[in-house]
């Protein structure tokens, strides 16, 4: 038996622009990551550099998702997680399958980036691309 899921069309077809609008997501990353490496990396530690990148990657997010929830509004929590829920995996599976089998890093590199009691705020990134779309939502109601 197939579930109801009690969302109209317009929901759906919300969520699925939501879910293409991902690849944006994806592009701000790579340009973040490309500025730390070109500009201030250099003249600071991988450390630092991980972390102010973070800080950049959080709020050049925070835009998109603005500009995307004052575009294509959000209607309800359960729209919003939903949202939320898909960026998040589809930012863990391409974290974690580009950046080994693409890439080449080894599983302990990308594991690393999750350990907050040695500076590293990664996890930061996946908290805020799940939960974005929900406070927007709240803002924005």
């Amino acid at each position: 038996m197939v579930p109801h899921y009690p969302w109209n069309g317009h929901v759906k077809i919300n969520i699925l622009k939501y879910t293409i609008s991902w690849v944006g997501l994806l592009v701000l990353a790579i340009l973040n990551g490309a500025i730390r490496e070109k500009v201030y990396q250099p003249f600071m530690s991988e450390l630092s550099a991980h972390q102010l990148s973070t800080a950049m990657g959080l709020c050049l997010f925070g835009i998109y998702i603005w500009f995307l929830t004052g575009t294509w509004r959000i209607g309800s929590a359960a729209e919003a997680f939903t949202v939320g829920g898909i960026w998040l995996v589809f930012t863990i599976l391409f974290e974690f399958f580009f950046f080994h089998y693409a890439m080449g890093h080894p599983w302990s590199r990308l594991l690393q980036d999750y350990n907050l009691f040695k500076g590293r705020v990664w996890i930061l990134v996946l908290l805020w691309t799940a939960i974005a779309p929900y406070v927007f939502y709240r803002i924005r109601s």
